[in-house]
């Protein structure tokens, strides 16, 4: 199922009708939306809720929560260990109509080590920047006040606490391993999303009718199926598979009467993933 919307529309004025006309489609009843944040605004999730369905949304966390507070002044100077899990209950929405939902805070160790790199990459520049041994460029460590400039000490301290955490929010009565686990299966989406933006070119595109977006996005999205077929009959990714393919043609010169068939041999590897592809599956 493929939908387009003409015009420039955000992600979400059109994830909610796309879901519905999904449902509606192939009756399903249970539903659970699993999404980043930035994909479901709060009007989004209140109409997912409205709807009867259930969502788990990762996002990011623009201040320190209660939970992870509590815990490091139960711990003062202790590190978290890799891969645990603090669990909050929240409420959200507006005053008039209030929403309870549970937020899973995770730690990962790895995740940590990434962003503090980039917390030191950026403090540095802004205190080159500050010192005058750089010009000063867009950077959130930078405080300008009149024509002083200076670190953002307290912005540092509080995005150093909160490395290495993620907060997911989700309206399920589930453990908090169902909840981040169902969510880290999105990278299937996003593969799919980046090789249909990017490799296919799936948007944007510039048609005038409906009929053309449709059909343009009939063939990224075959071509889409093709290549993930692909992928799980060989094992390759499809960047690999049409890198390792393309040096290998079949040319043929007519020369009169004559047919002439020129082609360069195909490696016995490659040979033995080009049937795989033909397999069908249980063969």
């Amino acid at each position: 199922m493929v939908e387009g919307f003409e015009g420039n529309r955000a992600e979400t004025r059109t994830m909610i009708p796309v879901i519905r006309s999904f449902v509606e489609a192939h009756g399903i009843v249970d539903v659970t939306v699993v999404a980043d944040a930035g994909m479901l605004s709060e009007a989004n999730l209140k109409q997912v809720e409205d709807a009867g369905w259930t969502f788990i949304v990762g996002g990011k966390l623009p201040d320190i929560p209660y939970a992870i507070s509590q815990w490091r002044n139960a711990n003062p100077g202790a590190e978290p260990v890799d891969g645990m899990v603090l669990s909050q209950p929240v409420v959200m929405g507006t005053k008039a109509d209030t929403r309870r939902r549970t937020a899973y805070y995770q730690y990962r160790q790895d995740r940590a080590k990434r962003t503090l790199h980039g917390i030191d990459t950026q403090v540095a520049k802004a205190e080159k920047a500050v010192a005058g041994q750089v010009p000063v460029k867009r950077n959130r460590f930078i405080t300008l006040t009149g024509g002083s400039k200076a670190v953002n000490r307290d912005l540092e301290a509080k995005v150093r606490a909160l490395a290495g955490w993620k907060p997911y929010v989700t309206n399920l009565q589930a453990s908090p391993e169902f909840v981040i686990g169902a969510y880290h299966q999105l990278w299937h989406v996003e593969h799919s999303f980046r090789m249909s933006k990017h490799d296919l070119k799936a948007r944007p595109i510039y048609s005038r009718t409906r009929e053309s977006i449709d059909a343009h996005l009939a063939i990224v999205f075959a071509a889409l199926a093709v290549s993930h077929w692909i992928e799980t009959r060989t094992g390759w990714t499809i960047k690999r598979f049409v890198q390792a393919l393309r040096p290998y043609r079949q040319v043929t010169i007519n020369t009169g009467t004559q047919h002439l068939t020129a082609e360069q041999p195909i490696p016995d590897e490659l040979r033995t993933l080009l049937a795989k592809i033909h397999q069908l599956p249980g063969d």
